[in-house]
């Protein structure tokens, strides 16, 4: 962790000790006139702005960190900040605020905060709200606004940021009272942890965050409207259970709510002492210990074989905090054909929205697999599948040839990487080819260690993630980015940011000079034609990070890879390796959008 500026404080008035006791000394007489004058009247409540309003709420709530980009309609509220002991983080892009926002929630599991102006400062914040929105992670923004008799009007540097943001966040407001503004923001930030997570927004018009107010901001809490299910229906919880004691082939399926949800423990033990074979979704990566023998990994497009294999040849699947995105099911009606489903989730919008439920437990996570574990009485009899579990990770293994005279494999690169960091290393990544290698050969035990852009898959996520992840993680927690040379360049001017906050991160660039996944799609798919895909013209990104102040290396062959790792983890500060990689390199197992998870590709050949 860097060294944390201290809070400005206003220096105390100096007394000399004679001067004091001249100014109290007092006869008797005097102090008889002044009982004598002495008045009953309240103390007057502060008068303070409703920018101070909305500090005073974050404070309140326990924030310690703020991501954001100043600027003219957020000024009241920077300007109440001056004096709060809440770090900000000024980040060079309000993209890059949000998306270090957001992994702040992710590796805290309490919800980050970024800050921007009005009009293109909010529209810059779009793509880490969605994002945050896909991932259902807790996040809020706040931001500036004209002035409320402009709004409307087309006034300099106004958008509709209400109406922008509706579609992607879990709730927002335009604070139109200094009285209400605090209390907006304690609201948004308690909304945006409390049952499934997610962004919300509080727009801040300039006049109303000027105004004064002597009104206190309220806690945090939601809204008595606002109601969350915690418990699953006993009934259905029974006959669930009973499902699972009679199941030959079951298999748990861990989204990203698990984490969410605290229920990572409670999950692990569950299948540990049902001997249940695991499988995780990309934002469930870390739920469940890779290097336990009932770890299956992660399924989907670009699961592991043997992941996809379990999904599709089940007959009970216990499915907890997920989705059922498109990225996963591939084709739905080939989606765990087999099997009869149980859906626990906290939200009763996803039960049955892609997969049908044939046992729907709406509640929160940790307390229905409590039901469950509770429930079930007797462990499923299957050995036979197990066994088979384990015979498909070896037929279809992630091994892969890396010979020495040919180009880096980045599968090495990240397998060196996992090597010379510890169990509780958080790893962020952009998106692309260099996204899935990071998912497929880092071996995770750990949750909240995996820090991506899953749902959006907004390239330039990695860095500013990276920083976001920095100041959540604890100081003896390596943060890795694993990047690609595409997604780095989109929002590589945080280096500046990490820099000057001297943050202790490590950034691998896998180079190889493409926009690799839609290469890869290229070749599979149309006919090997290139279209805005060779990215040739990349700059050398370790010369690049000496310049913003980093530290830079570079990687050519294969006897480069431990020694200059090794050197970057261990320099204190931002360092950046340019990785160059072999540009034909790809990533399998593959399943087509659409297609069957059972019939994944081992090779181009068999797409």
């Amino acid at each position: 962790m860097s060294e944390r500026a201290s809070p400005v404080t206003q220096p105390e008035e100096q007394h000399h000790p004679d001067e004091q006791h001249d100014e109290h000394e007092s006869t008797a007489d005097d102090a008889d006139e002044h009982d004598s004058d002495a008045t009953t009247e309240p103390t007057p409540t502060p008068v303070t702005t409703g920018a101070e309003s909305v500090v005073r709420a974050l404070e309140n709530a326990g924030v310690e960190y703020a991501f954001g980009v100043q600027g003219g309609a957020i000024m009241p509220v920077y300007d109440a900040l001056y004096d709060s002991e809440i770090y900000h983080v000024t980040m060079a892009h309000e993209q890059g605020a949000a998306h270090a926002a957001d992994a702040y929630g992710i590796v805290s599991g309490e919800p980050g905060i970024c800050l921007a102006t009005s009009g293109p400062g909010a529209t810059n914040l779009v793509t880490g709200i969605a994002d945050a929105d896909m991932d259902s992670d807790p996040l809020v923004a706040l931001t500036g606004q004209v002035a409320t008799d402009f709004v409307g009007n087309d006034a300099f540097q106004e958008t509709d940021t209400v109406g922008v943001t509706t579609p992607v966040t879990k709730d927002n407001t335009f604070s139109s009272e200094p009285d209400r503004v605090g209390s907006d923001v304690s609201e948004a930030f308690a909304l945006a942890r409390e049952g499934r997570p997610g962004p919300t927004l509080v727009d801040l018009p300039k006049d109303v965050t000027n105004a004064e107010t002597d009104r206190e901001p309220d806690d945090p809490r939601v809204p008595d409207t606002y109601e969350v299910q915690e418990r699953a229906d006993p009934e259905i919880v029974t006959a669930a259970a009973e499902r699972i004691e009679n199941a030959d082939r079951p298999a748990m399926l861990l989204g990203g709510g698990v984490i969410k949800g605290e229920a990572t423990d409670v999950c692990r033990e569950f299948a540990i002492e049902h001997e249940i074979p695991v499988i995780t979704t990309m934002p469930a990566i870390g739920a469940f210990p890779e290097d336990h023998e009932l770890a299956m990994e992660m399924a989907g497009m670009h699961g592991t074989g043997y992941a996809n294999m379990a999904i599709t040849h089940c007959d009970t699947l216990i499915a907890v905090g997920t989705r059922f995105d498109d990225r996963l099911t591939g084709g739905i009606e080939t989606f765990a054909p087999d099997a009869e489903v149980i859906h626990v989730d906290i939200d009763p919008a996803e039960i049955s929205k892609n997969i049908h439920a044939d046992y729907p437990l709406v509640g929160d996570a940790d307390t229905v697999v409590s039901q469950l574990a509770e429930a079930v009485d007797s462990s499923p009899k299957a050995t036979k599948w197990r066994a088979q579990c384990q015979q498909w990770k070896s037929d279809y293994s992630m091994a892969y040839d890396a010979p020495k005279d040919e180009p880096v494999r980045p599968e090495f690169v990240v397998e060196a990487l996992d090597e010379a960091t510890s169990d509780h290393a958080v790893v962020t990544t952009g998106v692309g080819q260099h996204q899935m290698w990071a998912c497929q050969y880092w071996t995770y035990t750990e949750p909240r260690t995996w820090v991506s852009s899953h749902g959006l898959g907004a390239m330039g996520y990695g860095l500013p993630s990276a920083i976001g992840a920095r100041f959540a993680a604890d100081d003896d927690q390596e943060v890795v980015c694993i990047d690609g040379d595409g997604s780095f360049l989109m929002t590589l001017q945080e280096l500046s940011v990490a820099v000057r906050e001297n943050l202790d991160i490590t950034v691998v660039v896998l180079n190889n000079e493409y926009i690799g996944m839609v290469r890869q799609w290229q070749d599979a798919f149309f006919e090997g034609r290139h279209s805005a895909s060779d990215y040739g013209w990349m700059p050398e990104f370790d010369k690049l990070a000496e310049a913003f102040g980093a530290q830079g290396y570079r990687i050519d062959d294969y006897d480069d890879v431990a020694d200059t790792i090794t050197e970057a983890i261990a320099y204190d500060g931002p360092s950046v390796i340019d990785a160059h990689i072999d540009p034909q390199a790809n990533v399998y197992p593959m399943v087509p959008s659409g297609g069957d998870n059972g019939q994944f590709a081992l090779t181009e050949d068999q797409l």
